[in-house]
């Protein structure tokens, strides 16, 4: 689907082979593969020495010599491929201890001000002080190019009814669940008839190419994005959490289409599954350095063709992937239909669970206490269960219910299961539906969902479950014993422009809850003692991350992978890992 994409919006980008690209994945495992194992941190020329950190310090003011707070300071290492972001305090002074070295472009950026872009030398061990002054946006074509999809997204002309087909709730969950409509690649003035093309993929993805409604779509999206500025001027507050922070960024750069991404506690290593390029990528978040193991191809034959939902391809297509109790990373091969097996200590993948001709697209993947694999089977409506000792797969068929928005079918997505009773429960994206199954009965009851758009899900360790209501732009906590809820919801920036919440995780040890976003180039953090939320800027437009896990140190990590790559600043998908506490303190 990702080619056809880029056919339709007419994008030049640097595309191979899937043969020439396995080529050359193969080629590197083996020097990337000694590098991951043998390079670390105090070994590499790029991140300086274990120890002994280069020190970069300085204080950022506007053209009237007034500080600036919150402005994002963001150091970049082009061989390493890292980069390391902070923010200034209100007093206009930033600190990053880092152990990148060498030639470095140091980026300073704040909304509604032109970034100011430096070349330095760090040394191991030395400081370095650099001042900025940044001068305010004045062209509109500037402003408008720096204002995340959320504000482009929202010029369109939405059916004011909420339950209307062309209403912004379903245009969220319809158009923007893929890709982020009103970003640098979709808002671009183009003609109506590209439009046309464009919307018939897309509801014939969703396996609804009704006529009337692609056309009537498509020129409210021809008619939204007529290449005119937003008028609208969002207000960012800084909150004084984030001058703690350390981002850090890893480019992917052999990589397609990251999608979830998930921490090894037994080697502390980031695995990450690639829909597209069909690799798992190993990174090590010391060096930096990722190794890239090809998936090989499915011996199953293809089934249907073009852009259907429902479509069965050789390429695996691997889209979640969860540890089981044996050690191998299990993964869903969207495009093959089948469970994947990834050997982490020998770097291989083993033989795959063919999953039953009547299931199709495996989505999110969870593994309970016992071992035993549940996941989401998003094309056909259905729950799987896999054991994976004896081989045996169930399938669960889920409640007829009717589809929401332009879908043809309720998309069962996020799945977990329950810390206290076992229980698994899923949502349903199209359908405004939570549900669970009884794991040994598979008795399986539905809720309506408090939240619509009900995208992915996880447990708190007290057996509260969180929900992201990607529509409206909200989160949910739901006590599953008395389906009683409480909806969060998220920070807007401007009255009516609605974040669009993807998924969420639990940190494991503060139990907060960290959340994925689509449009507003951001990530967020809610505490639920406090009943607030902090608010991550990141440090590329075009933002799309996907699932948040977890390292040791506290770490939370994710994938940002929008489609189109050209629509993420830069063109390169990446691992993004924020500290929350790792910046020093300033008095």
């Amino acid at each position: 689907m990702k080619a056809r994409f880029t056919e339709l919006f007419g994008i030049k980008q640097m595309r191979k082979s899937n043969e020439a690209k396995r080529m050359k994945q193969i080629s590197l495992i083996v020097f990337l593969g000694l590098a991951l194992l043998g390079c670390s941190a105090k070994e590499s020329s790029n991140t300086g020495k274990a120890g002994s950190p280069a020190l970069l310090t300085g204080v950022v003011e506007d053209d009237q010599n007034k500080p600036l707070n919150g402005v994002m300071v963001r150091v970049t290492n082009e061989t390493s491929g890292i980069s390391q972001s902070v923010f200034t305090d209100e007093k206009g002074r930033y600190e990053l201890s880092t152990r990148l070295t060498g030639d470095v472009t140091v980026r300073f950026r704040l909304p509604y001000y032109k970034d100011e872009t430096n070349k330095l030398m760090l040394t191991v061990g030395k400081s370095v002080e650099q001042q900025a002054a940044l001068k305010p946006m004045t062209d509109l074509a500037e402003i408008s190019e720096s204002l995340p999809s959320v504000y482009h997204f929202g010029k369109l002309a939405f059916d004011k009814d909420p339950k209307a087909i062309n209403s912004r709730q379903n245009l969220v969950r319809d158009c923007a669940g893929c890709h982020a409509l009103g970003n640098s690649v979709t808002h671009a003035l183009r003609p109506l008839d590209q439009w046309v093309d464009m919307v018939t993929m897309m509801q014939t993805y969703l396996g609804n190419p009704d006529p009337k409604l692609i056309k009537s779509r498509a020129a409210l999206l021809y008619a939204g994005f007529n290449g005119q500025a937003p008028k609208v001027r969002p207000v960012f507050p800084i909150d004084a959490e984030i001058q703690r922070a350390v981002i850090h960024e890893y480019r992917l750069a052999n990589s397609i289409f990251p999608h979830d991404a998930d921490i090894n506690p037994a080697d502390g290593l980031i695995y990450t599954v690639d829909r597209t390029a069909n690799h798992m990528t190993v990174t090590d978040l010391d060096s930096g350095k990722s190794l890239f193991v090809q998936q090989p191809p499915s011996m199953r034959p293809a089934v249907g063709k073009g852009d259907s939902y429902s479509q069965r391809s050789r390429d695996p297509g691997p889209h979640s992937l969860a540890l089981g109790k044996n050690g191998y990373w299990y993964t869903t091969n969207a495009g093959s239909d089948e469970i994947g097996v990834f050997d982490p200590k020998t770097r291989t993948w083993k033989a795959s669970f063919v999953l039953p001709e009547g299931a199709r697209y495996p989505h999110t993947i969870r593994i309970g206490r016992d071992g035993i694999i549940w996941f989401t089977l998003a094309a056909s409506t259905q729950v799987g269960r896999l054991d994976p000792v004896s081989g045996d797969i169930k399938l669960i068929y889920l409640p007829n219910v009717k589809p929401l928005g332009g879908s043809a079918g309720t998309v069962p997505y996020g799945i977990d299961i329950s810390p206290v009773d076992g229980r698994i429960w899923y949502a349903r994206l199209w359908g405004d539906k939570l549900g669970a199954i009884d794991p040994k009965t598979f008795a399986v009851t539905e809720f309506d969902s408090p939240v619509e758009g009900p995208r992915r899900l996880r447990f708190d360790a007290k057996g509260k479950l969180w929900v992201t209501g990607y529509n409206e732009g909200m989160i949910a906590m739901v006590d599953t014993n008395s389906m009683k809820s409480e909806v969060y919801p998220m920070p807007e920036f401007a009255a009516g422009y609605r974040p669009a919440p993807y998924a969420l995780a639990i940190h494991p040890v503060t139990q907060e809850v960290w959340i994925n976003e689509t449009l507003t180039d951001r990530v967020y953090r809610f505490l639920p003692k406090q009943k607030r939320f902090i608010v991550y800027p990141m440090p590329l437009r075009g933002t799309f991350t996907r699932d948040f896990t977890f390292t040791a140190s506290g770490w939370a990590c994710t994938t940002n992978s929008p489609i189109l790559n050209a629509a993420l600043e830069g063109n390169e998908t990446e691992v993004i890992c924020i500290d929350p506490s790792g910046a020093k303190a300033r008095k």
